[in-house]
């Protein structure tokens, strides 16, 4: 697919592309870019098969940028991601993606983008801003999830340290890397070093590239909200483990004296008064529930219990 860059993109040819006048862009699949990749006179020095990269980064060639974009799925971070090369120059941009991911780009980029004064350098800020458009609500979503499990924690609810915790942060953890590298490739535009783009576009860049430092930033800080999660539920077993002690503990010292008292009366010696008093047995229950209530009241205003 071939398009001129002008209020919209334009649907065009390949001669009519190579006609000049007019910035373009490109997206073929890797084989029609090593038939077609001569017509572009770009000089590369990389390999533009981005299939089993696992990087997003860009590189300065003679006449030329190229780089690769590995993009992970939002659905599903850690195991499925897209991935495209580029190359371009001051004439235009190439895409080579053996997936249809590219080409579904452009096209929204086509039917959503109208320019007053249009440009590559505002074209690729459009492409690139398209693959982070919705992160912002994705990491909302997980900050939401993130206080219904702390709520959950506080509540009791919860027994032990969710599964779920683990692979939002190895989620987020793909993320922050995803973005270092789109920073990356953000500066290295802006730095303009074979003066592809006009200094006053360059302000693009740096807005993508000051966006894309603000959702890193909001990773970190998730990032740290699950380890105060963790720590938390650590704080909230111990805080149960201490009152199951406790109350072992108040148990044992209600039944010790009482355990003594059985163990007392339970020796049965010859000349004990009590066995032949009629009462001894109304005398001892009594005993029993007074201490019984008495260490029972004594805990509950020392807060023991």
């Amino acid at each position: 697919m071939f398009y001129l860059i002008k209020e919209m993109l334009q649907p065009c040819s390949l001669e009519e592309l190579l006609k000049g006048g007019c910035q373009y862009v490109a997206v073929l699949t890797p084989g029609e870019w090593q038939e077609t990749a001569d017509s572009f006179d770009m000089f590369i020095d990389l390999d533009l098969d981005a299939q089993d990269d696992q990087e997003s980064r860009v590189m300065v060639n003679y006449d030329s940028l190229t780089g690769t974009l590995v993009v992970p799925d939002r659905e599903r971070i850690a195991e499925v991601s897209h991935h495209f090369a580029f190359a371009l120059d001051e004439k235009g941009i190439v895409l080579i993606c053996a997936t249809d991911y590219a080409e579904r780009l452009v096209e929204k980029v086509m039917k959503t983008r109208r320019w007053k004064l249009p440009s590559l350098e505002r074209f690729i800020y459009d492409l690139l801003e398209l693959i982070i458009d919705r992160d912002l609500q994705l990491l909302s979503r997980i900050e939401q999830e993130l206080n219904q499990t702390e709520e959950a924690i506080l509540r009791g609810e919860i027994e032990q340290y969710p599964a779920r915790l683990n692979a939002l942060k190895g989620d987020l953890l793909d993320l922050r890397l995803h973005y270092e590298q789109l920073i990356d490739i953000g500066q290295e535009l802006e730095e303009n070093e074979n003066g592809f783009f006009k200094a006053e576009n360059l302000r693009y860049f740096h807005l993508f590239t000051s966006r894309v430092q603000r959702l890193s930033e909001y990773v970190y800080v998730l990032r740290d909200y699950i380890s105060q999660l963790r720590d938390l539920m650590q704080s909230e077993l111990s805080v149960r483990q201490n009152h199951i002690m406790t109350l072992l503990t108040v148990i044992t010292a209600i039944f010790m004296p009482l355990t003594l008292i059985a163990g007392w009366y339970g020796m049965n010696f010859r000349y004990m008064p009590e066995l032949e008093w009629r009462y001894s047995y109304l005398c001892v229950f009594i005993v029993c529930l007074l201490i019984a209530g008495g260490s029972l009241w004594y805990f509950k205003k020392k807060k023991w219990l």
